[in-house]
């Protein structure tokens, strides 16, 4: 009996030295993360939000003015992605339609991809050519060209090219230089390019209007690429120089019967998206999401429903506005974006989700950043003049997965001095987590 009693004694005070020494291992990782992030430290001259997050365990390691909002910028796409992964499931919905005899109507349902160069092509052609005329109908679009909140002045970049509903070429044009002429890519702008006296070695287009202008003593660059302006009108131009037959626009409403025509596998949206941060892409697919859920085009309406529904339990109402993060009305919590990186992660295989998200030094927006013999970060970034995010997954060196949110606003130095103060934040976890 004595000899039990003391095996017993024994054990639990091994058991007592090990939550011990396991408590002192919690505090001084804590400690040492708090001296990286936490009170005057580098990240106390601006408004900054972190939270390290274990998936597996649901522990959270730290936080930072987790409660806060923030502007999350293209960090939003999170959101816009998981709408999708929700709604739209595997396939993008390209157009509905409806047919009578040798002529079809169609409906434009949001997807980007016909005639969009860096994205696999649906075959449209293919299934156009029995009909002898296509009417083109919009009177399913409930939406704006911009989204809420956009800058005035970025209508000049490829990054703000307008939404809309049957999009092609990416709602973008191109120039090539011949003989020193710009030649747009597009047969439809071939006589919209004028001279005009500036000094500039590109082309530039007029802030209301499809008309282009260049210097001909100054153009040399046949770049940029420039959004055009989108109407239903040019809609139906474009797919008759496609098609090569009548296209009349028409005002038909949606009828529920109408079929749908799936243009293909959503994941190459999905890498785009999320690798190379295209804001194109991202509002698409929010109005793809409208379509299958409405059968209409409306952004607004569609976040409402996927807040509703698929976020009613976030910790805090993230104000959510447009499908790219272009907006600096979106505003959001790092908890918040925390609980939406542990839904992603329970909705598709974890080796899925860290092949799609940007990977540290190897691809996407993360290519040139935390670079390491092994990827250790997956995340999305997120940036706009004086705010800077990133959000999503570290493998550590114990080889546990932890969700993060590290989001910056309002300061004044570069973002590459932000990264690399961020570094050192995610090294030491890499290291101790």
């Amino acid at each position: 009996m004595i000899k039990k009693i003391s095996f017993g004694v024994l054990i639990f005070s091994v058991s007592l030295l090990a939550a011990s020494a396991q408590e002192i291992d919690v505090r001084e990782r804590y400690e040492g993360l708090n001296a990286l992030v936490g009170p005057n430290t580098f990240f106390d001259n601006h408004l900054t939000g972190f939270i390290l997050y274990e998936l597996d365990s649901g522990w959270v390691h730290f936080e930072k003015n987790s409660h806060m909002n923030f502007i999350p910028a293209s960090t939003t796409k999170l959101f816009t992605f998981y709408a999708s992964l929700m709604v739209l499931r595997d396939r993008t919905n390209t157009f509905r339609y409806v047919e009578k005899g040798d002529e079809i109507t169609i409906w434009g349902s949001g997807d980007p991809s016909w005639k969009y160069n860096i994205l696999p092509q649906p075959k449209i052609e293919d299934f156009l050519s029995k009909y002898k005329k296509v009417n083109f109908s919009s009177s399913n679009w409930k939406d704006e060209a911009f989204g809420y909140g956009w800058q005035w002045d970025d209508y000049y970049y490829a990054y703000s090219a307008e939404r809309s509903p049957f999009p092609m070429y990416g709602n973008i044009v191109m120039f090539r230089n011949v003989n020193r002429t710009p030649q747009a890519t597009i047969p439809a702008f071939a006589n919209s390019v004028k001279t005009f006296e500036i000094n500039s070695p590109t082309v530039r287009r007029d802030f209301h209007s499809n008309t282009f202008y260049y210097n001909p003593r100054t153009y040399t660059n046949p770049g940029p690429m420039l959004p055009f302006v989108t109407s239903a009108e040019l809609t139906a131009q474009l797919l008759r120089d496609v098609l090569k037959k009548p296209v009349e626009l028409v005002d038909l409403e949606l009828p529920s019967t109408a079929k749908i025509f799936n243009g293909g596998d959503i994941k190459p949206l999905w890498k785009e998206m999320m690798q190379e941060s295209d804001n194109f892409i991202a509002e698409q697919i929010l109005l793809m999401v409208s379509d299958q859920l409405f059968g209409e085009l409306n952004s607004e309406r569609a976040i409402d429903y996927v807040k509703k529904t698929y976020l009613r339990d976030l910790p805090d109402d993230p104000k959510w506005v447009d499908g790219s993060g272009l907006s600096r009305h979106n505003l959001v919590t790092p908890r918040s974006m925390i609980t939406l990186m542990e839904k992603i992660d329970k909705a598709m295989p974890r080796d899925q989700l860290l092949q799609l998200l940007p990977q540290g030094g190897i691809n996407g927006t993360l290519k040139n950043n935390y670079k390491a013999p092994r990827p250790y970060i997956f995340a999305k970034t997120g940036t706009i003049s004086n705010n800077h995010a990133l959000v999503g997954i570290i493998k550590t060196d114990s080889g546990r997965h932890h969700a993060f949110a590290f989001l910056n606003n309002n300061y004044l130095n570069k973002a590459s001095e932000i990264r690399r103060e961020m570094e050192k934040v995610l090294l030491y976890i890499k290291a101790n987590y």
